[in-house]
């Protein structure tokens, strides 16, 4: 199984990215999807959530601003970015919790950069 990401880059302060993570192999079925941060020197932390059958969390920092999405029928997660700041700057990673072979488990896509700066 295979998470792979795409989409980051550098952006002004106020504009805007969409990040997309596919997960590819043998899959048998995907239950949550998300998008993860890390800035340096910080943790890990949620970004955005969905199930599989479209409930969505978000942190409250990006609420507003950020739109997570999911299309079932290509495992793919996105995320449109808008009125981004510099403190959203961090490494974004997707995650995708999956049934393959024989379990459930959690999946990590390599991580894509977003800078936000002018």
């Amino acid at each position: 199984v295979q998470l792979q990401a795409s989409g980051g880059g550098l952006v002004q302060p106020g504009g805007s990215l969409r990040l997309s993570c596919a997960a590819s192999g043998r899959i048998a079925g995907i239950n949550t999807m998300g998008w993860y941060r890390q800035a340096p020197g910080k943790q890990r932390d949620l970004v955005a959530l969905i199930t599989r059958g479209g409930s969505i969390n978000y942190a409250d920092s990006v609420k507003g601003r950020f739109t997570i999405s999911r299309d079932n029928a290509k495992n793919t997660v996105y995320l449109q970015m808008n009125s981004l700041k510099p403190e959203g700057t961090a490494v974004y990673y997707c995650n995708a919790n999956l049934f393959s072979t024989t379990r459930w488990a959690d999946y990590w896509g390599q991580g894509t950069q977003v800078t936000v700066s002018s």
